[in-house]
């Protein structure tokens, strides 16, 4: 009797774990027939990383001939570091030609590197006696080779050019500059090296952040990043003459808010993110983002407002892009054009949801936000600039998989506003990292 009562209760635990489960299940049918005919999202219509598109097999058949052009040859040295002159000796014939009245017939360059290797300088300290009051004195290190780390800021540039900005791994890197330099380093000491880098990189980059905190117009954008095992963002806020990028533990609007430290530019140009919103005077925003909406409701279906809004972006891109050949009367007159062709498309009537829900966007939050770069030419029509600098962040990601420490990804974000603020002015990433390392100022003039 006990045993039956005990089956009976088991198979009643059972059935209730099974109506659990099968209520879930409801819940998500029900989800995925809401969704029903919608299209998938791709990079040509969302923000889904070109990485994850899905891409087409090529079409066999013959290969298009590629048209020829002028060859064309790498020019010659303008300053050689050695010029050797060989003189023609002797004719076919055996007769002797003379060195005198001999014209250059042909020049080329011969381009080799010597041997590298590290160049090391002992330091000996001495110490005397003082004839005064007898008292040992030891003599003071030099100021450019104090004593510690016996690597050179040199090394440490390439070592953290490498590993930052090439991606090389700690240990290929020791085996590379083993290589290379017949240098031997540990991972150890780079690992030491690179956190040596934090207190120059930090003073360095907030003189970076300083500035663009006072631009007028500053573009910003996010992806994300992995630091500890855990999902953080990566942040960057890109004005003319400088760029920043922060590492923090959230997407939401308080990264920016603290950034800013109560400034506020006359123009931000973002995304729709509400976390980008509210920062500045002005939003202007990015017109590829748009463009790639308005193309996922034209894949909805619709045939009315999205193909027509998505026209209207590319045309005003278009006009973006030349502006510096145009009057400014000239950009007036396209201005006012677009505004009226504005006006008529949202009057349209959407024929679907997707369509309809992004008309009614641009009416309620974005009427002013997509023609500001019209009124300024120091504003663009979308945010790639942004989107470009944290493109080898991206990589960087896939390639480590992220930092297992919160100093390494402090580093990482100083070590990606120096150079990107470097490439600004002309700058190589390594010169920049250089610079920052003997407290240089930032190249932002």
């Amino acid at each position: 009797m006990l045993s039956l009562v005990a089956r009976i209760d088991e198979l009643a635990a059972q059935n209730a774990t099974l109506l659990a489960r099968i209520d879930e299940l409801l819940a998500r049918i029900a989800e995925l027939e809401g969704r029903g005919g919608k299209p998938p999202k791709t990079p040509a219509n969302s923000s889904v990383p070109p990485s994850r598109g899905q891409k087409a097999n090529a079409a066999e058949g013959e290969k298009k001939s590629r048209k020829g052009r002028p060859g064309i040859t790498r020019e010659l040295c303008a300053n050689p570091d050695v010029t050797r002159d060989i003189f023609a000796e002797r004719c076919d014939c055996g007769g002797k030609v003379p060195h005198k009245g001999q014209a250059i017939a042909h020049a080329y360059d011969h381009v080799e590197l010597p041997p590298i290797k590290p160049v090391t300088t002992r330091i000996n300290l001495h110490r005397g006696d003082c004839p005064c009051c007898k008292k040992p004195v030891t003599a003071k290190a030099p100021a450019d080779m104090p004593p510690g780390s016996p690597f050179g800021s040199g090394i440490v540039a390439l070592v953290t050019y490498l590993h930052g900005c090439q991606m090389v791994s700690y240990a290929r890197l020791a085996e590379m500059l083993d290589g290379l330099f017949g240098l031997k380093i540990s991972e150890g000491a780079i690992a030491n090296m690179l956190a040596r880098t934090a207190a120059p990189f930090a003073e360095c980059a907030e003189k970076i952040a300083q500035i663009v905190r006072n631009s007028p117009v500053i573009a910003s954008d996010e992806t994300s990043a992995r630091v500890k095992g855990k999902t953080h963002w990566q942040w960057t806020f890109v004005a003319a003459k400088a760029v920043v990028h922060l590492i923090a533990p959230t997407r939401g609007k308080i990264v920016p808010k603290q950034f800013l430290d109560g400034a506020r530019p006359q123009v931000w140009i973002s995304d729709r993110l509400p976390a980008q919103c509210k920062h500045a005077e002005s939003h202007q925003f990015c017109l590829s983002h748009l463009t790639r909406d308005a193309q996922y409701a034209v894949d909805a279906g619709d045939s009315l407002f999205a193909p027509a809004f998505k026209a209207f972006l590319k045309r005003a891109c278009e006009i973006g892009r030349r502006r510096p050949n145009l009057a400014d009367a000239t950009i007036k007159v396209h201005a006012r054009k677009l505004e009226r062709e504005l006006d008529c498309l949202l009057e349209l009537k959407p024929t679907n949801a997707e369509a309809r829900h992004l008309r009614d966007a641009m009416i309620v939050d974005a009427r002013d936000k997509l023609l500001v770069f019209m009124t300024r030419r120091d504003v663009e029509p979308t945010n790639n600039g942004s989107e470009r600098t944290l493109r080898p962040s991206v990589i960087f990601r896939k390639v480590t998989n992220g930092f297992r420490s919160q100093w390494g990804a402090k580093v990482y974000a100083d070590l990606c506003s120096i150079v990107s603020t470097g490439r600004l002015h002309g700058r190589s990433p390594l010169a920049a990292i250089r610079a920052a390392l003997t407290r240089s100022e930032p190249a932002t003039t």
